[in-house]
């Protein structure tokens, strides 16, 4: 493109625009492009934002025009109408720009009534307009129905790939263990141990005893991880950056207004969901709930380009976002309400009404599209479903209050160790080499995980073990209990003394909780797809289900203590350890991520215990209280903030009391602010005022003296506009003069054609006076997502103040190091 002619080479403004150059960005290119591969790694690899909202302007809404043009016009030539179709390129972003909220819902407002006027000229037109309402929620159907395929997908695959480290089936190879045994004769109790289910030392040496065969299988279950995590990171490295981590930071900053180019696109879907398959198969210490949300992103704003409504317009397409990270914790957990409150409480900038309720039709489209592939086999929709049926007592709320503060501590703990670890690896050369990071941790967590039972399962086999209330049938070692029966009821057992099997399963279970609570650290933010909700559930479970056991055994052994007396007679069922494990799982997720509406509703649409939904609110509101005293952000706030992403807080307030003019630029010693006068200035001046600056945008003042504003330009709409009048316009030559306004100044008869361009001013910038208090500014930055606005005084120009500069500040404010914000 011609950007990379004249416009390619540029003075950069300052050390951000130095290190921009040095990092290989692609200055200067409109091309929309969603490809993957001329993105650079975001989490672990250092990233710079010097051209998102730099420094003076950027973007603003185009002054209230329905359409944008950046046409070049002259006096004598006739003048392009601004409502013809604009120009490609004109009213679009770059990478890593912020978009401009109020710009984008002007437009599709002006779209919106534009259709609504012409819907009563014809019937064609009138559907049209059907047609236009209608496409919303079949865009939604279609990401449900897409989201939902894709989760059974991963969910089989990674169930068989689980199993495979172990074994292989010999009725087909393509049967996980269990489906493996279905058609088998064996008995009930020797329901693992089917004929057609082999080990691979039974496979290799005919048996499966002794030794040796302990020896090969744990060299198999090693081999197998290890191969499993190196094509992950390999595949990440090669083909989709974007495809590691969780992406829920990434989503979060994109559904606030920030451009990834390739972030949601479709070579990050189709790697991050092969990946995803093959990272939680190789027993690392993740989960695949959060990345599932990346992959409905994904196939939302992919599916968005079906949709011209959704295609052109950024804050339109936000709104479909939300709605599939709905869909995405849907099918992560089956719990389509829980979903929508996620997407509300956690991801979500702007969730109008009308999103939620879009929201909830995508979360119920894809639950049940999960529900029909039903990938476990047991007409649920995740691995883990458990339905308990003992009421709990009201003295059993300190025991959970103390599951939540462990939650509390637990999660304060991840959150500070994981930044360090994160942080060490983008400053040190730890991040050059992701491939052997990923092979030395898949080695340490298969070597440490084989011995160990409650480890070498999947994790989500180990949450729903723990979960699960011990019946009669029950041949796990958890329900290993001494049998005395005198007199049971249905399938409602006595409280027990514990058997040997406990006692083995306490100690391997303790065991488990120590690796995972380490290891979790540091696979947390590897070059592999990697959730934290499994994590973070199965080391709260493990912790319930260590203090439901003692406290059964406690209960049992000292029924007559007062505590126990008025409610646990001797063989009653009063206590249920699998009740503790769920609500240590809820504890250990709230302090991780701080949710707390979302998360109790997810754990009750996860377990289908509504009785259970005040342990669940007081562990997690406990957990959250406990973790915020020690450290205000969640995981997912802190790996933002790590990465430099432009996400302002909605959730926290500014308390300090500055003002616009501490803020703005310029300051005191500073060049002063670039503008562009509105009839004086030639063709050539503006370019070498675009060539020498790499700010965003312009403020257009009537002239230098008087420096009163008559509105703002963007640098993208004015290079695209001016290569075009060159191109297709006669006598538009260096020396041309601009003209921003309706009628030019009378030129000499020999001067050449005036340039108009009045079509791409935006006539309406957000303007603040020089003594606006900070905490208005800041909220107005927030509730209408601005990209910046300009300052005045008694109507004269005075500065700009940008998203990045009200970001500097605030981390200013807080004694953070203001340049940590965009530029690591």
């Amino acid at each position: 493109m011609a950007s990379h002619g004249r416009w390619g080479h540029r003075e950069p403004w300052g050390l951000e625009a130095l290190a921009m150059d040095q990092k290989g960005y692609r200055r200067g290119s409109f091309q929309s492009t969603t490809s993957d591969e001329d993105m650079l790694e975001i989490a672990g690899a250092s990233m710079d934002f010097s051209m998102a909202d730099d420094d003076p302007p950027l973007d603003r809404e185009m002054g209230g025009f329905s359409s944008y043009n950046g046409g070049g016009m002259n006096g004598t030539s006739t003048m392009m109408d601004f409502l013809e179709e604009p120009l490609p390129g004109v009213g679009t972003y770059e990478d890593f720009n912020t978009i401009d909220w109020v710009r984008e819902k002007s437009r599709d407002r002006d779209r919106h009534r534009e259709i609504t006027n012409r819907s009563k000229e014809s019937t064609w037109a009138l559907l049209h307009s059907v047609s236009d309402a209608f496409s919303g929620w079949l865009l939604m159907l279609l990401i449900g129905l897409l989201a939902g395929s894709l989760a059974g997908l991963i969910d089989i695959s990674a169930h068989w790939m689980t199993d495979l480290k172990e074994g292989v089936c010999l009725a087909g190879f393509w049967f996980n263990h269990e489906h493996c045994c279905w058609k088998s004769n064996t008995t009930f109790t020797d329901r693992d141990k089917c004929p057609e289910w082999k080990s691979w030392s039974q496979l290799i040496l005919g048996h499966g005893e002794g030794a040796f065969a302990y020896i090969l299988n744990y060299f198999m279950y090693v081999i197998w991880a290890l191969m499993f995590s190196l094509l992950a990171v390999l595949l990440v490295k090669g083909f989709a950056p974007y495809a590691c981590g969780s992406g829920i930071p990434e989503i979060k900053t994109i559904l606030s207004g920030f451009i990834i180019r390739g972030y949601l696109g479709k070579w990050t879907l189709v790697i991050k969901t092969i990946t995803l398959v093959l990272a939680v198969s190789s027993g690392l210490s993740l989960g695949k709930e959060g990345p599932l949300v990346h992959v409905a992103c994904c196939c939302g704003n992919i599916l968005c380009h079906l949709f011209t409504k959704y295609r052109k317009n950024e804050a339109k397409r936000r709104e479909v976002l939300s709605a599939a990270a709905a869909a995405g914790v849907s099918v992560a957990f089956g719990a389509p309400i829980g979903g929508v409150l996620f997407s509300l409480e956690e991801v979500s900038y702007y969730f109008p009404l009308k999103t939620l309720w879009r929201s909830f039709f995508a979360a119920l489209v894809a639950a049940f599209t999960l529900r029909s592939i039903n990938p476990f086999g047991n007409s649920r929709l995740v691995l883990f479903y458990v339905e308990f049926h003992m009421p709990w007592h009201l003295l059993e709320l300190v025991p959970f209050i103390l599951l939540g503060i462990f939650g509390g501590l637990w999660g304060a703990f991840f959150i500070r160790s994981n930044i360090a670890w994160c942080r060490r690896r983008k400053t040190t050369r730890l991040g050059k080499y992701p491939v052997l990071e990923v092979f030395v941790v898949t080695a340490i967590t298969a070597i440490l995980a084989f011995p160990n039972e409650y480890t070498r399962m999947s994790t989500s086999e180990l949450i729903s073990e723990l979960f699960n209330d011990c019946g009669i049938l029950d041949s796990s070692q958890l329900c290993e209990y001494v049998n005395d029966f005198n007199s049971t009821k249905g399938d409602d057992l006595p409280d027990r003394a514990a058997g040997p099997g406990v006692y083995t399963a306490m100690w391997q279970l303790a065991l488990a909780l120590i690796m995972k609570v380490f290891i979790t650290i540091f696979t947390f933010g590897m070059k592999v797809p990697s959730g934290l909700f499994i994590p973070s559930m199965a080391v709260g479970a493990i912790a319930g289900r260590l203090l439901g056991v003692a406290v059964e055994q406690l209960a049992f052994y000292h029924h007559d203590w007062a505590i126990f007396s008025g409610w646990c007679s001797q063989g009653a069922d009063c206590i249920t350890p699998g009740l503790y494990a769920m609500v240590g799982a809820a504890a250990c997720l709230g302090g991780v991520t701080r949710m707390t509406v979302s998360l109790v509703v997810i754990m009750f649409e996860l377990t289908g215990g509504l009785e259970y939904i005040v342990p669940l609110m007081a562990a997690a509101m406990t957990s959250k209280w406990v973790a915020d005293a020690i450290g205000r952000e969640g995981i997912y706030d802190a790996h933002i903030r790590l990465n430099g992403y432009p996400f302002l807080e909605a959730k926290e307030e500014f308390s300090h009391k500055t003002r616009a003019m501490d803020v703005m630029r310029p300051r005191k010693n500073d060049p002063p602010l670039t503008v562009i006068t509105q009839d004086s200035m030639t063709v050539e001046d503006v370019e070498t005022i675009v060539t020498k600056t790499t700010y965003s945008g312009y403020p257009v003042v009537v002239s230098r003296a008087s420096q009163r504003l008559v509105g703002f330009v963007l640098r993208r709409d004015l290079i695209i506009s001016i290569e075009n009048a060159r191109k297709k316009q006669d006598g538009i030559v260096s020396t041309s003069v601009i003209c921003f306004t309706d009628y030019c100044p009378p030129l000499p008869p020999s001067s050449p054609s005036v340039l108009k361009l009045r079509s791409i001013l935006d006539l309406s910038p957000f303007t603040v006076t020089d003594e606006t208090p900070m905490e208005i500014v800041v909220d107005i930055f927030r509730k209408l997502g601005l990209r910046q606005c300009l300052v005045t005084h008694n109507g004269k120009l005075l500065g700009i103040i940008t998203k990045k500069d009200v970001l500097k500040h605030i981390a200013q404010m807080a004694n953070q190091d203001p340049n940590s914000i965009l530029f690591n």
